[in-house]
């Protein structure tokens, strides 16, 4: 080989190696930080940058990118005297590389350990149940702490999260029956205003019901006491109208006699001490007029006579008798007034007939 040709080698392999060697490219959103001889000289930034070789060299290279921290569950005591174990995670960004190198050692055991000793701090004043419902506060305190520690070391806490709490079995299994008994609670008094809801409506629907048919009832009654009182108004105008005199009505009482005895509920009914004038009334009406009806007139007045006679006799005795079925006088009563009933019916029909023959012979005279 030509002596010429190896030191140009030699010297080539020194530049390429000087050029290498002073030649540093960082890539995005790293930092690189450069000590000359032993000590700090700089911060490398992203893009090309040069340095002495063999007296600077790369110390640390750090990610200023947003980093999550998950630490592993830690036991802490609470106020009651209760362990539990807490998980958090933790988001920091490294705001200066050089004091993130240099002002701590290790800053990722630093923010734990120190996020450890917060918790135990700031968990010790609360008792189980405000540390399960005071994550908020918990984390703001948290924040606060390590912000304020971890500031000196180039880095900025972001936000921390407590990830679980996790009680003893025993808690749970307390906490557990204690929402199960919960849940019942408000399931019996859902179930009871319920029914409460379902009997108010029952009622008021009874009520209402009840309103109704009362003032159907009510209206009924009204309108049936209308139509009665206009049959009756009627009845008393077609009277005065045709001047009908007292045999007239005596004739329509005897008439409606037979129907005090037609209901079934009666266990009693009374002899009005007023039969004996309309059966005289109405003897003394067709007295003169029964005298040519034939034979069987004498035995007619002889029939009301009797009745007068068992009648007045009633009358002067009690007056108005109640005949009552459980004794024999009553019965003898009852007897009398039957056969009382049957001559009057009888009275009245022959009276009837002999009225109505008398009508027929007066027509021709008063046209």
């Amino acid at each position: 080989m030509d002596p010429v040709v190896i030191p140009i080698l030699v010297a080539a392999l020194v530049v390429v190696f000087l050029v290498a060697a002073t030649v540093r490219i960082v890539p995005q959103a790293r930092r690189y930080n450069i000590e000359r001889f032993g000590r700090y000289r700089r911060t490398l930034q992203p893009g090309l940058n040069f340095v002495l070789p063999v007296a600077d060299r790369v110390n640390t290279k750090l990610d200023v990118r947003e980093q999550v921290y998950s630490s592993d569950p830690k036991p802490v005591i609470t106020e009651d005297n209760l362990v539990v174990n807490i998980d958090t995670v933790l988001y920091y960004q490294i705001t200066d590389p050089r004091a993130a190198a240099y002002e701590v050692a290790d800053y990722l055991q630093a923010i734990d350990q120190l996020t450890v000793t917060t918790l135990r701090n700031v968990i010790g004043s609360m008792d189980l149940e405000a540390t399960l419902t005071s994550r908020e506060e918990i984390n703001a305190r948290l924040r606060a702490v390590l912000d304020d520690a971890t500031g000196k070391w180039g880095i900025r806490v972001n936000r921390v999260e407590i990830k679980a709490i996790d009680p003893p079995n025993t808690i749970k299994e307390a906490m557990e029956k204690q929402m199960r008994a919960e849940r019942d609670k408000r399931a019996a008094i859902l179930h009871a205003e319920g029914e409460r809801q379902a009997k108010i409506l029952t009622a008021e629907g009874t009520k209402q019901k009840d309103i109704l048919e009362a003032q159907g009832t009510q209206q009924a009654m009204i309108l049936r006491a209308d139509g009665e009182s206009k049959a009756v108004e009627l009845v008393f105008q077609a009277v005065h109208r045709n001047n009908a005199d007292a045999k007239v009505l005596a004739y329509k009482y005897l008439e409606t006699l037979p129907h005090l005895a037609q209901s079934d509920n009666n266990t009693f009914w009374v002899i009005p001490g007023e039969l004996t004038e309309a059966i005289r009334t109405v003897t003394s009406a067709f007295g003169d007029q029964s005298t040519g009806a034939g034979p069987s007139a004498p035995a007619e007045r002889e029939d009301a006579a009797a009745a007068s006679d068992v009648a007045d006799s009633d009358k002067d005795s009690v007056g108005a008798p109640e005949i009552e079925p459980n004794s024999t006088l009553a019965l003898d009563a009852v007897a009398a007034a039957d056969e009382a009933a049957k001559q009057a019916a009888a009275a009245v029909s022959d009276a009837k007939a002999e009225a109505e023959a008398a009508g027929e012979t007066r027509l021709p005279g008063r046209r």
